[in-house]
């Protein structure tokens, strides 16, 4: 089956350090592995090629615009050239990752080609509160085309789900969590000379990365921390460890390939992510926290959103925005080698029974009613 990928969320490279470009690249290629023939259509490309994606056809419609209406405009005509573009080169199904202002798989559907709209977060929302929203109307008018023009919505988490069906009458929006890549990610050995504490992820302040130096400074134990990752913060984290007194292992971004490596040697997954004022804000379906798993690191992390039920039985829960319950936790894990083990063995099986890339992506499919190739 010919399947084109759609996004046109000019803050999400195809070949980025990103999540949503880890996300992209993830679903491609359980795509390509159940035999579909995949092309992506999109407004950034990225430099970040993983040799495995080198031959995957992309097509690209750039977004030059000098201010925020002028963007959200652009954003609505490179839709609308890319699903000309789907078009004339043809397919059978399209897969959108859903962007503001873009009626793309709406536009084909009326072309006689079913979609799956695939909904990772309230980008109304995050869109007005974070950036700048000029249009909303014409937003909340493409959301409801969208959803209403797709054979299924599959949205990350409920309340992502929750948010689509408060816009929109959406009958077939189901929620479907996030995966993880079980090859590239395996269990390796600890460091055998220091406990290492990991962080994967994105310097912003929903991430919590500011309450994790706050535990390394409060810590008992002896445990060194290692954060992957950049973003707007970094200036801000690396002067508040040197505040602290803090030695930390700033790796920075990095490919995604490259992550496995820097995972290497780690004890502890952690996922310190802040209060932010209820469930609903907690919208997310953790990465960072499945690639823990896969890597068989015990994970602690903040009881919100989808992460209880996630770390049932395999990780440690601490109240969110507390570094003093946080420091306890990692202390506790950093003198409990077998227990770390223990954990560890247990959260790769189940991202093995329950979160593989290709089972999440067939679940996708069957909701879609495409089961063929």
């Amino acid at each position: 089956m010919r399947i084109a990928y759609i996004c046109t969320d000019p803050g999400v490279p195809i070949f980025g350090a990103k999540g949503a470009s880890v996300h992209i690249q993830e679903v491609v290629r359980a795509l390509r592995r159940a035999g579909h023939e995949v092309t992506v259509y999109a407004v950034r490309r990225g430099d970040l090629v993983p040799a495995d994606l080198t031959d995957l056809p992309v097509r690209i419609v750039r977004i030059d615009a000098a201010d925020a209406a002028a963007r959200e405009r652009a954003q609505a005509e490179a839709a609308a050239l890319l699903s000309r573009q789907v078009r004339e080169d043809g397919a059978d199904l399209v897969y959108e990752r859903y962007s503001l202002f873009s009626t793309a798989l709406a536009d084909l559907a009326d072309a006689g080609i079913p979609g799956v709209l695939e909904v990772n977060s309230p980008l109304i929302d995050e869109q007005r509160h974070h950036r700048t929203l000029v249009d909303e109307a014409r937003a909340r008018a493409a959301l409801r085309a969208q959803v209403r023009a797709a054979r299924t919505t599959v949205c990350v988490s409920e309340p992502v789900r929750r948010w689509v069906c408060g816009l929109v009458d959406a009958p077939r929006a189901v929620t479907i969590p996030n995966g993880v890549n079980l090859d590239r990610l395996r269990p390796s050995p600890e460091d055998p000379d220091a406990v290492i504490v990991t962080f994967v992820g994105t310097l912003k302040p929903w991430h919590g990365v500011a309450d994790l130096l706050r535990a390394a400074a409060l810590a008992r134990e002896d445990w060194r921390l290692r954060i992957i990752g950049d973003g707007p913060e970094r200036e801000a984290l690396h002067a508040q460890a040197e505040e602290l007194g803090l030695e930390v292992d700033f790796r920075g971004a990095l490919p995604p390939q490259d992550v496995p490596a820097a995972l290497a040697g780690s004890a502890i997954g952690v996922a310190p992510y802040p209060d932010l004022g209820g469930e609903d804000e907690q919208y997310f379906s953790p990465l960072k926290v499945l690639e823990y798993l896969a890597a068989g690191l015990p994970v602690v992390a903040s009881a919100v959103g989808q992460l209880p039920r996630l770390l049932d039985g395999v990780g440690v829960l601490v109240p969110p925005s507390d570094p003093a319950a946080l420091a306890a936790a990692l202390d506790a894990l950093a003198i409990a080698p077998q227990l770390r083990a223990r954990r560890g063995e247990l959260g790769r099986r189940r991202a093995e029974k329950h979160h593989g890339w290709d089972a999440v992506v067939a679940q996708i499919l069957t909701q879609a009613e495409v089961q063929h190739v």
